[in-house]
C-alpha cells in the first residue's frame, strides 16, 4: 500500500473514533442520559477533564484530516513532490495526536479504575476506589451499589472502555501514521502522474 493510500486510510480511522472519544465523554456528562447528576460533586474527575473531547477527540480529530489531506493530491501535484509538504505536517500532527490518545488512555484507565461517584449508604463518593478495579467482575451488584445515579457504574464502565479501547487505537495509528508520513516526506508517494486520488 503506498503512503498516500495508508495515510487516507489512518486519517479515516482517526477521525472516526475521534467523534467516539467525544461523544462517549459528552454522555459521561449527563449520568443515565439526565442532566439531574450534571454538577461538579457528582461526576468523577476523570469525567471533568473532558481527556474524550480534548485528548482522544480534538487532538485526535486535526491528525485525522491532515493525514486525509496527507494522502490527496500535494502542493505541486501528484509525481512531482510526492506531497512531501502535506506528509510532513502529517508527521507533525499525528505526534501531537499521539499525546492526546495517551492522555484520553491514562484518564479513561484511571475512571475506569476508580470507578463513579455516586450514592451509597446516603454518602456521595468513590466508593470504589480502594477496590483497585475490582468492582469491575461483580457486574450483577452494580444497581445495588450505587443508589443514585440509577445505573451509573453501567453507563460509568461502558463509556470509559470504549474510550480507552479507541484512544488504544488511537495510539496505534497515531504511531502508524507517524512512520508512514516519514516515510512519505523521504520517499515521496508512490502514486504516479494520472492515478486516481
Amino acid at each position: 500500500m503506498c503512503t498516500g493510500k495508508c495515510a487516507r486510510f489512518v486519517g479515516l480511522s482517526l477521525i472516526t473514533l475521534s467523534l467516539v472519544c467525544i461523544v462517549a465523554n459528552v454522555l459521561l456528562l449527563v449520568p443515565n442520559g439526565k442532566t439531574t447528576w450534571t454538577n461538579i460533586d457528582n461526576l468523577s474527575v476523570e469525567v471533568w477533564l473532558m481527556s474524550g473531547i480534548f485528548g482522544g477527540g480534538l487532538l485526535v480529530l486535526c491528525p485525522g484530516i491532515a493525514a486525509v489531506r496527507a494522502g490527496g493530491k500535494g502542493c505541486c501535484g501528484a509525481g512531482c513532490c510526492g506531497n512531501r509538504c502535506r506528509m510532513l505536517r502529517s508527521v507533525f500532527c499525528s505526534a501531537l495526536g499521539l499525546l492526546g490518545a495517551i492522555y484520553c488512555l491514562s484518564a479513561s484507565g484511571t475512571g475506569l479504575r476508580k470507578g463513579p461517584i455516586c450514592l451509597k449508604d446516603n454518602a456521595w463518593g468513590y466508593h470504589f476506589k480502594d477496590t483497585e478495579g475490582s468492582y469491575l467482575l461483580n457486574s450483577t451488584e452494580w444497581d445495588a451499589m450505587c443508589q443514585q445515579p440509577p445505573h451509573a457504574i453501567l453507563w460509568h464502565v461502558t463509556l470509559f472502555s470504549l474510550m480507552v479501547a479507541a484512544s488504544c487505537l488511537e495510539v496505534v495509528l497515531c504511531g502508524v501514521q507517524v512512520v508512514n508520513a516519514a516515510i512519505g516526506v523521504l520517499c515521496g508517494d508512490c502514486r504516479k502522474k494520472g492515478t486516481p486520488q
